[in-house]
Order: structure tokens, then C-alpha cells, then sequence
């Protein structure tokens, strides 16, 4: 069964299912806190989130996210998908905050005669392009009235803000932005109100893009596209029924074909750690899986290719939990991403792209890494030949 994930999951339907089916897979992208947990159900992901984190019945399955709708077609076939839907409008049911790979799954269910049920919400907002789906293609619909998911960041801190500014000092007037969740990028967002011509073709959107229609910063010419949001109900508000939006399956959002074609490109993706080689672990901790690659593989390739474009890792030079520091000489755990243009903490802008490994190494050392480590870093540098 594939179940919308984020911050639509159709909890009375999947209810309904965990009470009539006693054995079950669920598939989910980013679950929230809540799918069941017991004997008879396993949880598979390409992307884990808090509800599967810690799951006892976990199956992670490695994928870029705009290869899963390949898994479904292969490996994957699903027996029913679980939506949850804005109303009709002219026939036409939508998806509204969550297209994502339901599209893909719908389109898979059906070709093995599966079934497609909707959960039809009069609070999900109503979105325009590939989240809308006819009537006919859906088997049972059962009409609920419930509240989204009120998805809020907590306020940024001082090392967040000063990352921000960094990375909105490079963005420049007429920028197509990708930012994922979290105080970073809704930061970032804030820094750029000065900027002009803005446009947005990005896996996903939070609140943060209201403070860019505020100020006027965005584009107003140009539609902005995107495959999911979660934020506030002010954010579901301003969504429902907007034309300047197009909600599109991943396989647009995140082709990195369809990404380059975007005029200076610029992705911003956070990351666990990084090495001396410019590697990213942005999906393990301990060799335990925390998240998955997600889009950022996707995006910091589309964005290399795209005229003008940059890809920023973001992440703070040491971690306060951990008490350890984000720069290591060599990862330990499997690599997600690496080669961006640059590594920014609130340290400084490690610029990778175009330097040699032994200057990226110098850059990532001296401009991103916590004062406190660099003496080690360097003898470690030695050790691995980049010093």
C-alpha cells in the first residue's frame, strides 16, 4: 500500500486498512509520527522519516527520489494507494499539497488492477497540474473533514541566520531557488526579500515563500512549480486554488534534465557531515539510516548543468548534540552527495567547485570547519595526501 506522506497522511483511512488487513507493507515517503506499529505491518521507505525512524519492521530501500516511480513499475507494484484529496472541481479531484510519487503509484495500482481509494478533505487545498486526478480513476472515496498537519520551525538560531546570510549574499536578482525545510532555508528566504525576479522550481515549499510573495521578490510572470509543501494554515490558504502554482510529479521536479533547464539554478540542501573530499553524509548516523538521499542528489546535479547555477551544502561547522565537528577527515558512513559548489557553516564558504582536491581540502579547513578541529583536520589532511 503507498500512503501520502508529509503532512498529508489520510490517518482515518490508514486506520480503516490497519484494522481490516491483518498482514501489509506500507510504502511512505517522509512519515510523520503515528503509522501502526505492530506484527503483520512493515514499513518501507526510500526516504525516512520520524514515523518509520525507529519502525521495528523498517525496509529502506536506496533511491533517488525521482527513481521511485521506477521501483513502483518494477520492484514495487502497488495493490492500492491511499490519497488524500481536495474536493472536485469540474471532474477533477486533486491531490493538493502531496503529488510527489502518487501520481506514479495511481498509474501503476491501476495497471494491475488494483485499487485507489480517496480520502476527500474539504481542508486540503486545491492545486493545479499533475495533483489533479479525474473521478473515474479513483475506486472508493469517503469524504472526512479533519485539519492538515500544522508543520512549524522552530525559530532560527544565531548559526543558522549567519549561514543564511551567507548563502543569500551569492543568490543574485532573477535566481531559481530549491530550499528544503528547516531554519536554514526559510532563513535564507527572509535575506533574499531584497532580491527581484525570483522563481521557485523546487521538490518542495514551506512558509518561508510567503515572506518572497510579501516583499515582491518572486516572479510574478513565471509559475512556481514544486511536487509538495507543509508550513502553517496560512501557508495552505495561500495555495488553495493559487495560478501561479503547478504542483508536479517528481519525475518533473526532480529530473535533473528539467532542473538544468532552469536559468541559475541554485539548490540548497542540508547535510549530517562532510569530508576533506568534498563528501556529503546527509542520510546515516552510525550506519543507521536517518533520511535518504531524498531530491538532493537530483537537484545538485540539475543545478551544475543549469546555466548560472549553483549547489550549496548548508550545515552547521559543529554539533551541539553530538558535540562533535561536521568537517571529518574521511566519512565513515555511505556518501549521499558530493562536488558541490560549496560548503557554507557559520564559519565561512568552503567553494569546492573548479579546485583542485588539495585547495577544496585547504577551503573546507580553513572557511567551514569549527576553529577548534582545524589543527587535527590538517594533520589528518597529511595523512590522506591533500596537504
Amino acid at each position: 500500500m503507498v500512503v501520502g506522506g508529509n503532512a498529508t497522511t489520510p490517518w482515518s483511512g490508514l486506520e480503516a486498512v490497519d484494522r481490516a488487513i491483518e498482514r501489509y507493507r506500507i510504502y511512505q515517503i517522509n512519515s510523520p509520527v503515528g503509522i501502526p506499529v505492530r506484527s503483520g505491518v512493515i514499513a518501507e521507505t526510500s526516504f525516512v522519516g520520524p514515523g518509520m525512524r525507529h519502525h521495528p519492521a523498517l525496509r529502506y530501500i536506496p533511491s533517488r527520489l525521482s527513481v521511485v516511480p521506477v521501483l513502483f513499475q518494477r520492484t514495487l507494484p502497488p495493490d492500492i494507494v491511499l490519497l488524500h484529496c481536495a474536493p472536485a472541481r469540474d471532474g477533477l479531484l486533486s491531490m493538493g499539497i502531496e503529488v510527489n510519487i502518487l501520481p506514479a503509484a495511481v498509474e501503476a495500482c491501476r495497471a494491475r488492477g488494483g485499487l485507489v481509494i480517496a480520502m476527500i478533505n474539504s481542508r486540503m487545498p486545491y492545486t493545479f497540474g499533475d495533483s489533479q486526478i479525474p473521478i473515474e480513476a479513483v475506486d472508493f472515496a469517503v469524504e472526512i473533514e479533519c485539519e492538515l498537519d500544522d508543520v512549524r520551525n522552530s525559530p532560527a538560531d544565531e548559526a543558522s541566520l549567519v549561514i543564511a546570510d551567507r548563502i543569500a549574499a551569492m543568490i543574485d536578482d532573477g535566481a531559481t531557488l530549491q530550499m528544503g525545510i528547516g531554519a536554514v532555508p526559510d532563513s535564507t528566504l527572509k535575506a533574499l526579500a531584497a532580491r527581484s525576479g525570483l522563481r521557485v522550481w523546487s521538490e518542495m515549499f514551506s512558509d518561508g515563500l510567503l515572506n518572497l510573495d510579501a516583499a515582491n521578490a518572486l516572479d510574478e510572470d513565471h509559475v512556481l512549480t514544486a511536487s509538495f509543501c507543509f508550513g502553517s494554515r496560512r501557508l495552505y490558504d495561500w495555495v488553495d486554488g493559487n495560478p501561479r502554482l503547478q504542483m508536479l510529479r517528481t519525475e518533473k521536479t526532480n529530473s535533473p534534465a528539467l532542473i538544468a533547464a532552469n536559468r541559475q539554478m541554485t539548490s540548497v540542501n542540508a547535510a549530517l557531515e562532510v569530508d576533506l573530499f568534498a563528501q556529503a553524509n546527509a542520510s546515516r548516523i552510525n550506519a543507521r539510516i536517518y533520511s535518504g538521499y531524498g531530491g538532493q542528489t537530483d537537484f545538485i546535479v540539475g543545478a551544475l548543468h543549469s546555466p548560472g547555477g549553483q549547489a550549496f551544502i548548508a550545515l552547521r561547522s559543529w554539533h551541539p548534540r553530538a558535540d562533535c565537528s561536521a568537517v571529518v577527515p574521511l566519512l565513515d558512513e555511505p556518501v549521499t552527495s558530493f562536488q558541490q559548489t560549496a560548503v557554507v557553516t557559520e564559519q565561512g564558504v568552503a567553494e569546492l567547485l573548479g579546485y583542485d582536491e588539495k585547495t577544496q581540502a585547504r577551503h573546507l579547513i580553513e572557511y567551514a570547519a569549527h576553529p577548534k578541529v582545524r589543527a587535527e583536520l590538517w594533520e589528518e589532511a597529511k595523512e590522506l595526501g591533500l596537504a
